[in-house]
């Protein structure tokens, strides 16, 4: 069996072709601000995102007619449990809608479904979406009848390390009890309880730890009297919350590599370094306690967990909670591939959106 993979960014668009299991091609197409300039919205870069990508296969040597599956990654579509779903006309309705938001992972359904079309026999998925719902009613509550807390974090890499752990210490993952952070442009930390990420702070609209390019919870008059300042726009505001905050506003830079690298010699690096680190393990600390202390691991992934000595840092902070362990960097494109030979092979269940 083969897949296709894709992962749409806002810059490039990711393509691996997996085969039997194993990858057989990888490649990340970068576009020009020039080119995705002639757009005028996400959604309407499709077209030109397929082309390139056809083109790129049959440059390659690479027949589409071969493939049994096309898995995008999952967009903003409406709260959804976990799991592998086939794209249909609701789906591609609401990605086309940008219901949850504009975002190029709404593209990857679309491009599934375009490409698929053309293929006799081949199917079109979305997996592990970043709005994978599976919150228990307490972790909506958020101080006022007017907010509501959502869930949105990086449900792919997640789940993924979480079933590639349980692998590894021969137990099923509906049976364990994990604390994940994924630590990348944002920071997402989730409870993992017997299989359902119970409480995970929202890595996107501003909320749990400051990241790269994020801000994480801002205190709220602050941000109240900043909004009604009259210095800012709200589509300014909004960038300091996601794009412009977090390390990036104090330092910057969003390269965490930058920052390790200077911090030996730049106090003003170490201290932003350090409060990172802070402010993730006290949102690992409020996870164990959603988890009532009964925890079997602890598991730190994503882009910034390459950091040898940022991680060993990390780990002596949480490090009583549960046993740590690191999984550097984070692999989508295998996650996606996992998720569709999983369905193809019938050993899980494709569910419907509606």
């Amino acid at each position: 069996m083969k897949v296709l993979c894709l992962n749409p960014g806002s810059t490039s668009t990711k393509i691996a072709v997996f085969e039997d299991g194993k990858q057989i091609f990888l490649i990340n197409i970068k576009h020009s601000a020039e080119e995705i300039a002639k757009y005028k919205s996400v959604i309407d870069q499709y077209k030109f995102r397929e082309e390139i990508i056809l083109r790129t296969l049959a440059d390659n040597g690479i027949d589409k007619s071969e493939f049994d599956a096309i898995v995008g990654r999952g967009g903003l579509v409406r709260p959804i449990p976990s799991g592998t779903y086939e794209v249909n006309d609701a789906l591609l309705a609401d990605l086309h809608a940008c219901v949850g938001g504009e975002h190029a992972s709404n593209l990857g359904g679309i491009l599934a479904d375009s490409i698929a079309s053309d293929i006799p026999g081949c199917r079109a998925f979305i997996t592990e979406p970043v709005v994978v719902d599976e919150m228990c009613d307490l972790a909506r509550v958020a101080g006022h009848p007017e907010f509501k807390r959502i869930s949105i974090f990086h449900t792919l890499n997640q789940k993924a390390t979480a079933k590639h752990y349980a692998r590894e210490v021969g137990v099923p993952y509906d049976s364990l009890n994990l604390i994940i952070a994924h630590l990348g442009g944002g920071v997402s930390v989730g409870a993992h309880c017997k299989g359902k990420v119970i409480d995970v702070n929202n890595a996107l609209n501003g909320e749990g730890p400051f990241s790269p390019e994020r801000s994480g919870t801002l205190p709220a008059q602050q941000l109240a009297d900043l909004c009604f300042s009259g210095k800012y726009t709200p589509e300014e505001v909004k960038k300091m919350i996601c794009g412009r905050g977090g390390v990036v506003a104090y330092l910057g830079t969003n390269d965490f590599y930058e920052v390790e690298l200077k911090m030996v010699d730049d106090a003003r690096y170490k201290f932003i370094a350090d409060a990172f680190l802070y402010n993730v393990a006290k949102e690992i600390g409020a996870m164990a306690a959603v988890l009532k202390g009964k925890v079997d691991a602890i598991l730190i992934t994503g882009g910034v967990a390459k950091g040898k000595g940022m991680m060993e840092d990390l780990a002596e902070y949480v490090k009583f909670i549960a046993p740590v362990k690191i999984y550097p960097g984070e692999d989508e494109m295998a996650a996606l591939a996992m998720n569709g030979f999983a369905v193809l092979e019938g050993r899980e269940e494709v569910k419907v959106y509606s």
